[in-house]
């Protein structure tokens, strides 16, 4: 605020900068769709590593393949992922219920999220309470009772003490609630539950029905059915923000990857489309998987219409990798199976992301796929040109590199398209400038739509921009060739200024891939003598 000089002296006041750092985002966060073996249910879960998957949800599990694209996520450098579980309930009056549940002397608690592991669960409860905490709560200490959760899929134990049956801040449902990771009650106990008894010498309180209680056999819960597309886009999933829509709780992601999830191993045309929609309203880019049956370059050729009618007008925000992988499945005893590419693919992403850009191709011979001991179909070069100008992206095996991604075109690289989003990292590099700028302008809302405003939007923008520059994102040896920020009088007229609009244009210009290496070799004569 300004001084107000009332004595005779010197003022000091501070003046606000009108620098305002626009940070680039994340460009590599990976969003996951599928079955699981246990974990939250239609909630965005964030995971940095393998182990905490396995943790939250399981791991790898024989009638799910979204376990198989973590591992090759991270196994292939990725490390941020975001992760939704889907669950097809049972159907028919003989269905098992989704959560298992177990109820001892009034108490009835369920597991925390469907599926079978639930019914590894057990219960114990004690009476070793405080009386001070009796005390403090207003309450006797026979109105006391400690709780604790066993999962016997983990080892993992919760204990919960000095709950309570009556209304205090101690009370059992609240508490679980709020704490467990386990369990969550559906009844409160009308009094205090009975105690178990301690386990006889040399075995655990799980041991026995005595000491602890479990599920019991009508109160067993089942993994569900298959997956269906109505798991993902069913009606009213979309305002509920369920199935494929609950990555609209997510704050960001930069890639989306659906594991196959039908009998066929495939994915339906309509969910392919939704997620193709999605991508594209997140600023995000779907990796595509070859179906099953592409097992050669022409079945290859004659499916592809299929997938691009699909994708349709977002074709721009996908890319298609075929064909898929050969790696050993340890719940089969080690033997050879095809797994999609998707996993693999987004972190070989990741990895390029890290060490040169989201400006540099995630293809070539740095590109390899780790864990990838074969692919499910070779090709040769000329059988590979038959499909690069279709917008295919092809997996190789090249000689000294192994397996690697050999091609980086979206599915609107096709050539006959001629659109300017043929390439992945060009893209990706336009996606990742837009998410950034519209989360570093947010300060620009409500302020004063006029040339000091234009020349701290063109200052901070102009800053950000320079600084990709400097990183070597762009063309051109110096800044006027690699991109501008205009905002002005001419970009905003007194007709926006009246509307509240402020008009930013952004250009740039992009790293393309060098697709094509063509060398020329020229025979030269000898020296004549004359």
């Amino acid at each position: 605020m300004p001084v107000s000089p009332t004595y005779p002296g010197v003022y000091i006041q501070e003046v606000p900068s009108e620098v305002r750092t626009i940070t680039g985002v994340a460009t590599s966060i990976t969003a996951f769709v599928g079955r699981a073996l246990r974990g939250p249910v239609d909630e965005p879960v964030f995971l940095t590593s393998y182990s905490d998957f396995e943790r939250i949800f399981g791991g790898l599990w024989l009638h799910g393949k979204l376990g198989f694209a973590l591992r090759d996520f991270f196994t292939n450098g990725g490390s941020q992922a975001l992760v939704v579980r889907l669950y097809h309930a049972e159907e028919g009056a003989e269905a098992a219920p989704p959560r298992a549940q177990i109820t001892h002397d009034g108490l009835v608690l369920q597991a925390a999220h469907p599926g079978a592991w639930g019914n590894r669960l057990r219960i114990r409860v004690d009476d070793d309470v405080s009386a001070e905490v009796a005390e403090r709560l207003g309450l006797e200490a026979n109105q006391l009772f400690n709780l604790s959760l066993y999962d016997g899929n983990t080892g993992q134990v919760e204990v919960f003490r000095n709950l309570t049956a009556v209304e205090s801040p101690r009370l059992v449902d609240k508490v679980v609630e709020n704490r467990s990771q386990l369990m969550r009650v559906q009844t409160n106990p009308a009094t205090v539950p009975t105690a178990h008894s301690n386990p006889d010498a040399g075995t655990s309180e799980w041991d026995s029905d005595s000491s602890s209680s479990g599920v019991a056999e009508a109160d067993e819960a089942s993994d569900g059915e298959g997956l269906e597309a109505d798991d993902f886009i069913g009606d009213g999933l979309e305002a509920a923000k369920e199935g494929l829509f609950a990555l609209r709780k997510a704050d960001l992601f930069n890639l989306l990857c659906i594991p196959p999830y039908d009998v066929n191993d495939d994915i339906e045309d309509a969910v392919l489309t939704a997620a193709a929609r999605l991508a594209d309203e997140s600023r995000a880019l779907l990796i595509v998987d070859s179906p099953h049956d592409w097992d050669d370059v022409d079945a290859a050729i004659v499916g592809l219409p299929d997938i691009s009618s699909a994708v349709g007008a977002f074709r721009k925000n996908a890319a298609l990798f075929f064909p898929r992988l050969r790696q050993r499945n340890p719940l089969r005893d080690n033997q050879m199976e095809d797994f999609v590419s998707c996993g693999a693919v987004a972190g070989v992403f990741a990895r390029t992301d890290s060490s040169r850009g989201v400006w540099k191709a995630p293809a070539g011979l740095d590109a390899a796929l780790v864990g990838v001991p074969a692919l499910s179909v070779g090709m040769t070069d000329p059988e590979n040109g038959r499909l690069n100008p279709l917008g295919v992206n092809c997996l190789r095996t090249r000689p000294a590199a192994g397996r690697v991604i050999w091609g980086s075109r979206t599915l609107a690289g096709d050539d006959r398209l001629a659109s300017e989003w043929k390439y992945i990292p060009v893209r990706r590099t336009a996606l990742f400038i837009e998410e950034s700028l519209y989360r570093g302008t947010q300060w620009v809302v409500f302020e004063p739509n006029d040339e000091p405003l234009w020349a701290q939007i063109r200052l901070n923008l102009g800053a950000f921009m320079h600084g990709l520059f400097r990183q070597g994102a762009f063309q051109g040896s110096s800044p006027r060739d690699a991109y501008f920020v205009k905002c002005d009088r001419e970009t905003t007229t007194q007709n926006d200024i009246n509307n509240g609009i402020v008009n930013i244009i952004v250009g740039f210009a992009p790293l393309k891939p060098a697709e094509f290496v063509i060398i020329k070799i020229q025979q030269i004569a000898g020296q004549l003598e004359t």
